[in-house]
């Protein structure tokens, strides 16, 4: 099952090896082509990632990135309820695993399934590529499905925080918008307003077919050329060149609904996922939150005011946000937890961290990323956020760019990020029964 670097295929120009990962592009129309084997068992992972998400969305067409993943499972004239072979259908008789997952800049399509029925994979993936039916009536029929799903979102309490802080922190930017979309937008979408994204992204040169797992290489690339190949170029994809505008201030955010205990989250606006400058906050992330001697969870979860603590940088192909997050228990104030992870984020600001600190935080760290790769499934998932924001090789750099990182560095970060000024706060407070009535 080894690859050699620079190994050839017919049909396809290699590119890159890095990690155990080969990088190909397919000659005839730009599609990319992941190949990682690994392990004995004759089982792989087979991952398309189209780079477009939410961050694509024209206004007033949100949601459509989500809703055409689902749309995507309704099949062609090949694979579809009326030709009686539905994906789902025909690839889980073969025990496959299969789904979707829609975000802010990629939508990934999955099959985790035995060697022999990789051709299968293949040819249905190839064939949704371009030949997807949307037929109005089952764009009506999901529809409702959707909406189901907005409202679910809507009655939870954190997720409706979160959504609220990035629609508070971004303004111009299309990170402003959740994933699913606003809900007058999911009501209003056509069938022709799906088609015409559908035909704007859905084309080789925007999509990376990932294989990982116990699989032939040759096999694998043949089978791929044989279903690919023939798929046109296309026209180009729409360049973005999003630019949010500096904030000049705080802002708030405050969700009252029915349920829960109080949260708090803050925001501060943070690099993207290819600028070095935010390697270091993945480690100021771990030293604030991860594990029983970090510091905010010393402090509010030890201290009896939160149930549990987070903190992290997002890792988009645009500048998100670093958030720290605290579910509380009452025995505090939002207010009084806020003084808390300020006092905790200008630290980092005016102390350097000390060396057990870092080691302890960098072998969290490296545990828990090791974790997140292990099977064929998990690493395709690892590297479908790495393709998200903008290069493969983040995945296989990670670690080694994570151990270089000095405490300066982190001291740097912080001073750079944790500004007043930049800073988006959420809170959620359960609603008490009498403001209910």
């Amino acid at each position: 099952m080894e690859v050699a670097e620079d190994t050839h295929y017919d049909g396809f120009t290699w590119v890159e090896s890095e990690g155990g990962i080969h990088s190909y592009r397919m000659d005839s129309n730009g599609l990319q082509v992941l190949l990682c084997p690994q392990g004995e068992a004759r089982v792989a992972t087979v991952m398309i990632t189209y780079q477009v998400g939410s961050r694509n969305e024209r206004q007033g067409e949100t949601g459509a990135t989500h809703f055409l993943e689902h749309m995507m499972f309704k099949g062609t004239e090949r694979f579809s309820k009326k030709s009686g072979r539905t994906i789902f259908n025909v690839l889980q008789a073969r025990g496959a695993r299969v789904n979707a997952t829609t975000w802010n800049d990629r939508t990934n399509y999955y099959e985790l399934l035995p060697e022999e029925h990789l051709d299968l994979a293949f040819e249905i993936e190839a064939d949704r590529m371009r030949n997807l039916s949307l037929d109005p009536e089952e764009v009506e029929s999901e529809r409702t499905v959707i909406l189901n799903e907005f409202d679910r979102g809507e009655n939870q309490p954190i997720r409706k925080l979160y959504h609220a802080l990035w629609s508070t922190a971004f303004e111009a930017h299309t990170y402003h918008h959740p994933t699913i979309g606003w809900r007058q937008d999911i009501e209003n979408i056509t069938a022709d307003g799906l088609r015409s994204f559908y035909d704007r992204f859905y084309w080789p040169p925007n999509a990376t077919v990932s294989v990982i797992g116990g699989f032939d290489a040759a096999t694998v690339m043949a089978s791929i050329s044989a279903h690919f190949g023939a798929i046109p170029r296309g026209p180009d994809v729409p360049k973005l060149d999003l630019r949010e505008p500096e904030q000049m201030g705080e802002r708030r955010t405050t969700i009252r609904m029915q349920g829960g205990m109080p949260a708090v989250i803050m925001g501060f606006k943070s690099p993207a996922a290819l600028d070095e400058a935010v390697t270091p906050l993945h480690l100021a992330g771990m030293i604030l939150t991860q594990g029983r001697t970090s510091r905010l969870y010393k402090r509010l979860v030890d201290g009896g005011w939160a149930t549990s603590v987070s903190a992290g940088a997002s890792s988009f192909r645009d500048p998100g946000l670093f958030t720290v997050m605290a579910m509380l228990t009452g025995e505090a104030g939002p207010d009084e937890v806020e003084v808390v992870i300020t006092e905790e984020l200008d630290r980092l600001k005016t102390e350097l961290v000390d060396e057990a600190e870092m080691e302890r935080a960098l072998a969290k760290l490296e545990a828990e990323t090791l974790y997140a790769r292990d099977g064929s499934f998990s690493l395709a998932s690892q590297l479908n956020e790495a393709i998200a924001a903008g290069d493969w090789r983040l995945l296989p750099r990670f670690l080694e760019t994570i151990r270089t990182v000095t405490p300066e560095q982190i001291q740097e970060a912080a001073t750079q990020v944790f500004v007043a000024d930049g800073k988006t706060t959420g809170v959620y407070l359960p609603k008490e029964e009498a403001q209910l009535a």
